[in-house]
Order: structure tokens, then C-alpha cells, then sequence
């Protein structure tokens, strides 16, 4: 009984990850760039079978993005550069397993926060949909986008220290569940091979020996 419970719980996961990661998208909720997305999008290419790791994580993105967008009455074409961005932490993602140490994982998925942050800071600077003055078509302009970002706003080195945080948080917390629940399911299911073992015939009487 407790192993199907396990099993049903391991399959449930990749979907409670889902509505977390969804949930901490919520405007006001957390600061800036502090996102389950970062963990999830790793731990979905590390961790989701091959039929759902890239729609289902991506398509929860794009269905909170729409909502989003009507709450805030905008659209931005840097959304496509964060599905790209999303969708090559996933592709990181398929290069770990759940048989990758726990701390691997970890590094994994802070490395692939960086790779989130780099991306969409550096097409920010490239393109500049805002036209903003700071971002030069140089190198200092480039590293302006990395660590300063434009006038009036937080600094991208706030931005990138919520990133790393959520990063590595969601990450640990997502990898810690499904390989806690993973090591919980063959000791159970070894005890219910054993249950299920036919018992073994009693050994014969030997007859009494004759005078």
C-alpha cells in the first residue's frame, strides 16, 4: 500500500513543481527574477519523461506569460528570447540524470540560471527594445547590461543575485523531492517482491527406522 502511494506521489511531482513554479510567478510575490521556472526548466530536461519535458514546462510558461501580459496590459517580443532562453536550460537539463549526485544537480541548476541571466541580459543590450541609452554597441555597453542595467530600475546585479538564489533554492528543493521519492521506491518494491514469493514447501517426515 505504501509503495503505490510513493508511485502515484512520484508521478504527481513534475505537476506540483508546475503549480509552484507557476504560483511564484504571481506579481509581488517574490522580487524580481527570483523564479521556480529556472529549477523546474532544469530539473524537467534531468528528471520528466521524453514526452512531456519540453511541452509541459514550456507551456506552463507561455500560459502564465498570456495571463501576465493581460494584467499588466503589455507584450514584449524579449518573452521569445526567455522561451529560447528556458528552452536551452531544459536541453542543459537532458544532460544530468536521476542517477547524477544531488550536488551536481545543484551546480546544475545554478549554471543553468547563469545561462538565463547571460542570455537574456546580453539580447537586451543586443537589441534594446526600449531604446535605452546606456547600452552602447560596444563592450562597456555590453557589461552595462550585466551589471548596471538603465536608469530608474534596480541594478541587473540584483536581478542576477535573485536569479542565482531562486536557482539554486528551486533547483535543490525540486531534485531533493524526486530523488528522495525515487530512493523510497525500490526498497519498497524489493519488500513487496519478497511479500509476493511463494512460501516454500515444508521438508518430508523422515519414517522411523526399521528393527
Amino acid at each position: 500500500m505504501l509503495g503505490s502511494v510513493n508511485g502515484k506521489w512520484s508521478k504527481l511531482l513534475p505537476y506540483v513543481f508546475l503549480l509552484i513554479a507557476a504560483l511564484s510567478r504571481w506579481p509581488g510575490l517574490f522580487p524580481p527574477n527570483f523564479s521556480a521556472f529556472y529549477g523546474l526548466a532544469f530539473c524537467a530536461g534531468a528528471f520528466f519523461p521524453r514526452n512531456v519535458k519540453w511541452w509541459l514546462p514550456l507551456g506552463t510558461l507561455v500560459l502564465t506569460d498570456i495571463a501576465l501580459d493581460f494584467y499588466y496590459q503589455s507584450f514584449s517580443a524579449m518573452q521569445l528570447v526567455n522561451y529560447a532562453a528556458y528552452a536551452l536550460i531544459i536541453l542543459f537539463g537532458t544532460r544530468f540524470s536521476h542517477r547524477s549526485p544531488f550536488l551536481r544537480l545543484l551546480a546544475g541548476g545554478i549554471m543553468g540560471a547563469i545561462l538565463f541571466y547571460v542570455l537574456t541580459n546580453t539580447a537586451a543590450w543586443l537589441f534594446n527594445p526600449f531604446g535605452n541609452p546606456e547600452y552602447s554597441k560596444d563592450l562597456a555597453g555590453w557589461l552595462i547590461a550585466l551589471t548596471k542595467g538603465t536608469g530608474g530600475y534596480p541594478t541587473t546585479l540584483e536581478f542576477f543575485r535573485n536569479t542565482l538564489m531562486s536557482g539554486g533554492l528551486f533547483t535543490g528543493l525540486f531534485a531533493g523531492a524526486l530523488k528522495l521519492t525515487e530512493a523510497a521506491e525500490p526498497a519498497e518494491e524489493k519488500e513487496k517482491e519478497t511479500a509476493q514469493e511463494p512460501e516454500g514447501e515444508e521438508a518430508p517426515v523422515p519414517e522411523e527406522g526399521k528393527a
